[in-house]
């Protein structure tokens, strides 16, 4: 099979060449920037393209397939010719799909936490030794690449995204994967520059529920209204299972789960988290996987790249880092943090990076979502809101949006480095939130110079 990525440099695309790489296919591929981790990575598998930039001549009638990403335009000269010699032209959702239609597709969407739930069952059924695809949005210990496809494996998971499928595919991606197994974690609006109404977003949850394949079965937090509702429309037939928080307890900074009359020691923390994990036991259930096996293996695992994803660490000082980026996830990132280091003061710093997070009719969605943190932060950068063509955001609109006394608000990183590097660290953890990365900062390097500055 010979493959041809258009924009294959992004972080899903990229991923998903290297996967079918491995399978044996014939990969090609353009991309007019393609930064780390992704240059490295198809480099160490030859599959880097020569020079940047897009080139009709990449484009043949002996290509079996050509895969669209999202970075690409409408415009896009190698999309035209593909579509001159009438080549099939896939989204990456849609080459997922008819990677999996002939295995049995468990798919985890929501708004939050499916990111995690996808990732804690992934471990869960490696550590099993069961073999099965997947496609993660993370970076996940034990997994070289978020995208795995075989001939073999009976099953796939899948992090189903919400958002749009391709530049030529205006469906939510996870509205093509038909599960047969689905699981909703909550639904918090987002994406508003594709959703512009908390009750049209709500609908894509509302369709994708209606897509579970016969004799499936849907898997949703209960603590969330929404979601409620939308399990009361399902089909026949359709499984409804729901799921809450996992019963636990806190000890010195050390969560555990409580089960018969055992204590499971876990490396993640957090009410979201406790509930992402019941979550995903109720999957594992379904596709066959004891309870004795799920707690095993779920107490070693370390959780996904970016969510609390922990930096460093000495006697004084915690150092995390995570994708939090919408008001929920902000709030909830926060309030796991102060609950698990009730000992130490909390300094958390977010970057607004996202379409939705520095559009000026959004941001009041962010009140009193830092109220938590004993010390917030707040950075943005202006020349990230003209690319994205949004009107300008001034610090003052920032500092009233959150309502967060004390909020500094900074939009240069030097100088924010620089505030964190003179901030006192004795008894602290520090939270970096993003899904950017602050304008490139050095996280490795930051946190070596934190902790030494508290000890």
């Amino acid at each position: 099979m010979r493959v041809h990525f258009i924009a294959i440099g992004g972080s899903a695309m990229h991923n998903l060449a290297l996967a079918l790489h491995k399978k044996g296919y014939v990969i090609t591929g353009s991309d007019d920037e393609i930064f780390e981790p992704s240059k490295s990575r198809l480099a160490a598998y030859g599959l880097l393209p020569e020079k940047p930039g897009w080139f009709t001549e990449k484009i043949h009638a002996k290509l079996d397939a050509v895969i669209l990403g999202m970075h690409a335009r409408n415009d896009n000269p190698e999309l035209a010719k593909a579509k001159e010699l009438g080549l099939k032209i896939f989204s990456y959702p849609e080459y997922l799909y008819e990677q999996s239609k002939d295995k049995i597709r468990i798919v985890i969407g929501g708004s939050h936490g499916k990111t995690t739930i996808t990732s804690i069952i992934m471990h869960v059924v490696k550590e099993s030794g069961i073999a099965f695809d997947y496609m993660v949005g993370a970076q996940v210990q034990g997994f070289d690449t978020m995208v795995s496809l075989s001939a073999e494996a009976k099953f796939m998971v899948i992090e189903g995204d919400e958002y749009l499928s391709s530049p030529d595919d205006l469906r939510p991606k996870f509205h093509l994967y038909h599960p047969h197994i689905a699981l909703l974690s909550g639904i918090a609006w987002d994406h508003i520059n594709v959703f512009p109404t908390f009750e049209n977003y709500i609908e894509q949850f509302e369709i994708f529920a209606g897509m579970i394949e016969e004799n499936g079965a849907l898997v949703w937090y209960k603590g969330d209204e929404e979601l409620r509702k939308i399990s009361r429309k399902i089909k026949s037939g359709i499984r409804n299972i729901s799921y809450s928080i996992h019963p636990h307890l806190t000890e010195n900074n050390r969560t555990f789960l409580l089960t018969g009359n055992e204590k499971v020691p876990i490396e993640i923390f957090g009410s979201h988290n406790l509930e992402n994990i019941s979550g995903a036991l109720e999957i594992c259930r379904l596709a066959g996987i004891s309870d004795d096996k799920f707690y095993r293996a779920i107490s070693t695992f370390r959780g996904a790249n970016k969510r609390l994803q922990k930096l460093g660490e000495n006697e004084q000082t915690t150092v995390f880092l995570d994708f939090a980026h919408s008001p929920s996830k902000v709030k909830a990132t926060i309030n796991a943090v102060k609950e698990q280091f009730t000992d130490k003061k909390l300094t958390a710093c977010l970057e607004l990076h996202t379409f939705s997070s520095l559009k000026k009719e959004f941001l009041p969605q962010y009140k009193n979502s830092m109220n938590a943190a004993d010390e917030a932060i707040v950075y943005y950068n202006h020349l990230t809101i003209k690319h994205k063509r949004l009107a300008p955001v001034q610090p003052d609109e920032v500092l009233h949006a959150f309502e967060k006394p004390g909020l500094k608000v900074f939009i240069n990183s030097k100088q924010l480095i620089a505030h964190l590097l003179r901030l006192n660290y004795r008894n602290k953890v520090l939270l970096m939130m993003s899904s950017g990365n602050f304008d490139g900062i050095q996280f490795t390097e930051l946190t070596k110079k934190i902790l030494d500055n508290g000890k």
